[in-house]
């Protein structure tokens, strides 16, 4: 559609130019080619709709520039660029319109510090409920391999259900640890962006302070 679009607007463009040209208009086109030198022509030229071109009237004035028109290839990167831009600019005010509503919550830097205080806390709960719930898995791993140990001391085999417990247990305590690995990195990172957004939040201040804002 809308390609159908495009060209219906270039034929409308081109039947209008060549419409004022036969009503003694004196039109004529200039363009430059890919060395950049110029040609004129009283006609449209399949090189001045490449190049793209100028309208030229009697006086040898521009009185309209047409662009050349754009491969399918350079359509589709000119709409994802013109996307990427639109994105980045919802990107701006979107942080424009947070740190505003930033400055509204913590009308104070104390009351912004205790609101970072409370989710690096949270953050720490969790980590020391994985820590507990570790150690307990652990402890349980440890009899299980005690019970197997002393088998082997007496010289008996470890029957099936103890070596699947033990692996199963394994698989638990593992399991553990990666979590609390997990939530240790979210902490530090956590931790960082706080910083960062203290930061930030002492520049809006500090702005915001100054005389005429």
């Amino acid at each position: 559609m809308r390609k159908l679009c495009f060209a219906a607007a270039t034929l409308g463009l081109i039947a209008a130019q060549l419409g004022y040209a036969q009503n003694g208009g004196g039109i004529r086109y200039k363009w430059r080619d890919a060395q950049g030198l110029p040609h004129y022509s009283d006609s449209l030229t399949g090189d001045a709709m490449k190049y793209g071109y100028d309208l030229v009237n009697d006086q040898g004035m521009v009185i309209q520039h047409v662009q050349r028109q754009l491969s399918t290839e350079e359509r589709a990167a000119a709409r994802q660029q013109a996307a990427q831009q639109a994105a980045q600019e919802r990107a701006v005010q979107e942080r424009a319109r947070s740190e505003v509503q930033m400055l509204n919550a913590y009308p104070t830097e104390a009351a912004f510090r205790q609101a970072q205080k409370q989710e690096l806390d949270t953050l720490d709960q969790q980590m020391s409920t994985t820590r507990i719930n570790l150690h307990s898995q652990e402890k349980a791993l440890a009899d299980l391999l005690a019970r197997a140990a002393d088998l082997e001391r007496a010289k008996q085999a470890v029957p099936k259900y103890l070596a699947d417990s033990i692996a199963q247990q394994r698989a638990v305590v593992a399991n553990q640890r990666a979590t609390l690995e997990r939530q240790q990195a979210a902490r530090d990172l956590a931790e960082q962006q706080a910083a960062k957004r203290l930061q930030r939040y002492r520049e809006l201040r500090d702005a915001q302070q100054q005389p005429g804002a």
